[in-house]
């Protein structure tokens, strides 16, 4: 499973904040592979993750956006009944905590995309890397 970094940037609750920065990422070639955005009454929390990091981090510095970054687990999964499930239960199981997640889309593939931000980071991708290899 890889490890994605993921860019959390506050925008104004307004018309075209998000156009703005998805606009220019997609001048510089970046895709967008997940996203997620939670809305507040001046802002919304958008975090994102792309399929190229340290161009997106230049676009943003370029942009003058604040941000800050994490390192998230970017897990594939099947698109069937249960996939996500069985991720949280193998978790579950080395009580580890999932403190929040989102979906995306694998790029090329379009595979689902699971994003996890997790604490126990390095531990939790051995769980779900053993989990992947013995469902194959």
């Amino acid at each position: 499973m890889p490890i994605a970094r993921e860019f959390s940037l506050r925008l104004d609750n307004r018309p075209g904040s998000l156009a703005t920065i998805c606009k220019a990422l997609a001048e510089r070639g970046v895709n967008i592979v997940a996203f997620q955005s939670i809305p507040s009454q001046k802002t919304v929390l958008v975090c994102l993750v792309t399929d190229n990091a340290v161009t997106a981090q230049s676009v943003l510095d370029q942009e003058g956006i604040i941000y800050t970054e994490a390192e998230v687990a970017q897990v594939k999964l099947a698109n069937r009944p249960g996939e996500l499930a069985l991720v949280a239960d193998k978790l579950r199981e080395a009580n580890i905590n999932i403190k929040y997640a989102y979906f995306g889309v694998e790029s090329g593939t379009n595979a689902p995309l699971v994003i996890l931000g997790i604490a126990e980071l390095e531990h939790a991708l051995s769980i779900l890397d053993r989990a992947a290899s013995a469902a194959a």
